[in-house]
């Protein structure tokens, strides 16, 4: 009998073991993995340097509270300001990409004294009470709590006409620069620059949802970094860990002037093992150029797999939406059935692919033929 709940859907194979960017399944088959865990799997499976950080932060201190100072914590902290090259400087630590927005929502309707939070249809931030409330959709299949903890406006999105809607009642607007669930659809520069402006404007705070899109998966360290908008907080996590589960909230100097004891707290948020693998993913990132990779195998993507089912590309790197002649569910299939695994989206038209950083051009090929073998 299976004791676990059954909330999610399930892929019709069963993953035993992984290495770099292919999984094994129980029956035997090699699966390229083009997904990543939900854009989790940033440096694939079992990079030799990521597991020496865990095995040897594991060895040395398995956890302590925030209550004590740590330099693993200090040093995970002060290499996330450094990777973003934004002007931020303080940064929160926390399990989940949830818990972070949850933190950023809440530091925004406090410092602000406001009562409303703007997002953007097809957006999603997480499933506890404030993330959900944000979240495009969830009042209608999920969100189960009897009312949201502030006012919800959503607004279209790159819609700069309709930023009428944030006003001098609007804590804070949270938007993801790239939607993930949203079918990897890309907000743009012009857009996000309106919508800074627009927050300027009315005293709004503007939070950057990067849990799915940031640690380098667009290519640059952050959205924020490609488009060249610095928000006020950024939220991150998922690649961050790169399997290790952690998140972290990165404030600017608005933000940062608030926190004090007691202002945000968590228990196992800046565990030593935690920041031990955020400093390694970094050093990996940084030390094997897969910044550079991810944009150079991306625009391979863009030039060689417009092809078979795919009408057209959106997103950023490898936050990439094929858009297709038929459902997306359909090509999925077809795809894993070639033992290529991808991801579907809110979109029935978008099949997502957020495939490890260290993709090389022999996976792009087999991505390519596969489409072409399934055909338009």
């Amino acid at each position: 009998m299976d004791h676990l709940a059954p909330v999610f859907a399930q892929y019709p194979v069963e993953i035993v073991s992984a290495d770099g960017v292919w999984l094994s399944t129980r029956d035997g088959r090699r699966i390229l993995d083009l997904y990543g865990g939900h854009a989790v799997a940033a440096l694939g499976y079992g990079h030799p340097r990521w597991l020496a950080a865990l095995e040897q932060q594991a060895r040395t201190v398995l956890f302590q509270s925030n209550a004590v100072p740590m330099e693993v914590r200090s040093r995970a902290a002060q290499r996330l300001v450094e990777f973003s090259g934004l002007p931020l400087s303080s940064v929160f630590f926390v399990n989940t990409g949830a818990e972070a927005n949850e933190n950023a929502l809440k530091l925004a309707c406090r410092i602000t004294g406001r009562d409303q939070i703007v997002a953007l249809e097809g957006g999603f931030h997480g499933r506890t009470a404030a993330a959900g409330a944000v979240t495009w959709g969830a009042a209608a299949k999920w969100y189960g709590f009897p009312r949201t903890p502030f006012d919800v406006r959503f607004l279209p999105r790159r819609d700069a006409a309709a930023l009428s809607g944030i006003t001098s009642r609007t804590a804070a607007v949270i938007v993801e620069p790239v939607q993930g669930v949203g079918g990897a659809f890309d907000m743009g520069r012009e857009y996000l620059a309106a919508l800074r402006a627009r927050c300027d404007e009315t005293g709004a705070m503007l939070i950057f949802d990067e849990v799915q899109c940031g640690m380098g998966r667009t290519g640059y360290p952050f959205a924020a970094k490609l488009y060249g908008i610095v928000p006020d907080l950024i939220t991150t996590a998922k690649a961050l860990g790169a399997g290790f589960p952690v998140g972290a909230l990165l404030c600017g100097p608005r933000a940062a002037a608030v926190l004090k004891p007691d202002v945000l707290g968590t228990t196992f948020g800046g565990g030593p093992l935690a920041c031990a693998v955020v400093a390694a993913v970094i050093d990996v990132i940084e030390s094997e150029d897969l910044l550079g990779n991810v944009r150079r195998m991306s625009k391979l993507i863009r030039e060689t797999c417009l092809v078979g089912p795919v009408t057209g590309l959106q997103g950023e790197g490898f936050m990439l939406g094929l858009r297709l002649s038929r459902p997306a569910v359909e090509v999925q299939s077809a795809l894993l059935a070639r033992d290529i695994l991808t991801g579907t989206s809110a979109d029935p038209q978008v099949l997502r692919l957020l495939p490890p950083f260290t993709l090389g051009e022999r996976h792009i090929d087999r991505l390519r033929d596969a489409l072409l073998d399934i055909g338009a």
